[in-house]
């Protein structure tokens, strides 16, 4: 029998293919025919992770008794180290046995919580602009996507006033994520308190993606630091940023013992435990020290200034307190005045410059006017990426 009659489920039709894979694959096809693309596009990581965490790896993988499935919650070492790192920069008290749950990356976290609190046609308030696996997700699980305005003249944060706005009767869930990705507009605890009481008010979990808290900022604060915000809130953290870990796929979320319960009760029908190598190296990252966020970020902050050139360079405006992995920039009135797209604008340096940037229209609709470089790329490639602009 053919294939012809087949149809894959009616979920598939609420999403496409990621902008990335789909972009990626672009760009890999000019590759072939000859051309060099600069990819300023994702935020990967391409700085190593802690010589002392791999050598960890290392030396657990060389054992024969640690290649067995593992513990859908994680090894102790990894909870324990998990709850340190959130005390000593955090201010955050986190029962390591029942109030963390390793997760095989930030993404895949997204997928749990919803399947764990959402019923089909339950409201989600999801950011615009915000990380596109919101979106996608909700619509995955077949809820009901209640998009909430992002705006530059509100410094990125959410307009409560409009929220209340909102008919919220059936939202179960917030989507936030601050330090915010793709603005890089920062948090503030003035911010999470008016979450935390609006998520109160309303009986809505308040999910707060938390990966980018040590790029570019001084100040790494969690919406668990604020009193009772665990009753309400879920946080995810991951070691893809702040450790150099993005293939590892470590992550966590840190919740009330109910709430982490539910999500287990769908992750240990979906994956198995993590390579126990991989966990126990883990652990030992998260005891890096204050030098090791200040010799990172010495990094980015070089790689920051050629961006921030680019950006000149491409005529586009940006804020300078902006913090995180990116550089978030206005695209010229004059060329948007002409009635082209962030993404036009995008494929016009890719095609004519051979540099690849993000347009801000894959972030929602409030951000297609704006284009996003990632500061995972070596200097020496940021300067020939500007010299090719130019």
């Amino acid at each position: 029998m053919g294939t012809n009659k087949i149809q894959p489920a009616n979920r598939l039709n609420s999403v496409s293919e990621y902008y990335f894979s789909k972009k990626l694959k672009e760009i890999a096809a000019m590759e072939a025919q000859g051309v060099n693309v600069i990819s300023l596009g994702i935020g990967s990581p391409d700085l190593p992770p802690s010589p002392e965490a791999i050598e960890t790896l290392c030396h657990y993988a060389r054992k024969p008794d640690t290649h067995g499935y593992q513990s859908y919650i994680g090894i102790p070492e990894l909870r324990g180290a998990f709850a340190a790192w959130y005390k000593k920069w955090y201010r955050v008290e986190l029962n390591p046995a029942t109030e963390i749950q390793p997760l095989i990356g930030s993404k895949e976290g997204i997928l749990h919580i919803s399947l764990a609190f959402l019923n089909p046609g339950d409201g989600v308030l999801v950011p615009d602009p915000g990380y596109p696996t919101y979106r996608s997700v909700t619509n995955l699980v077949q809820a009901r996507l209640v998009p909430y305005d992002l705006k530059e003249e509100n410094h990125w944060q959410p307009d409560f006033a409009a929220l209340e706005n909102l008919e919220l009767s059936n939202v179960k869930l917030m989507w936030t994520n601050y330090p915010h990705m793709p603005t890089g507009a920062p948090a503030t605890k003035e911010l999470y308190h008016s979450l935390v009481e609006f998520g109160r008010k309303h009986s809505i979990i308040i999910c707060n993606d938390n990966p980018y808290s040590f790029i570019l900022n001084d100040n790494p604060i969690s919406i668990l630091e604020l009193e009772g915000a665990k009753d309400i809130c879920i946080e995810l953290n991951s070691l893809s940023k702040s450790q150099n870990m993005p293939g590892w796929r470590m992550a966590m979320l840190a919740s009330n013992a109910q709430f982490v319960e539910w999500v287990l009760k769908v992750k240990s029908n979906i994956d198995s435990g993590q390579f126990k190598p991989m966990m126990l190296a883990a652990a030992k990252a998260l005891e890096a020290p204050k030098e090791w966020y200040d010799n990172m970020n010495k990094i980015y902050r070089e790689r920051r200034k050629i961006a921030e050139e680019i950006m000149c360079t491409l005529g586009c405006t940006f804020d300078p307190k902006q913090s995180g992995l990116f550089l978030w920039g206005k695209i010229p009135a004059s060329y948007l005045s002409s009635g082209k797209s962030s993404e036009a604008f995008a494929d016009e340096i890719l095609h004519k410059a051979h540099v690849f940037i993000t347009p801000g229209s894959i972030f929602g609709n409030n951000g297609d006017t704006f284009v996003r470089i990632s500061l995972c790329c070596k200097e020496e490639k940021l300067n020939e990426a500007l010299q090719r602009i130019k």
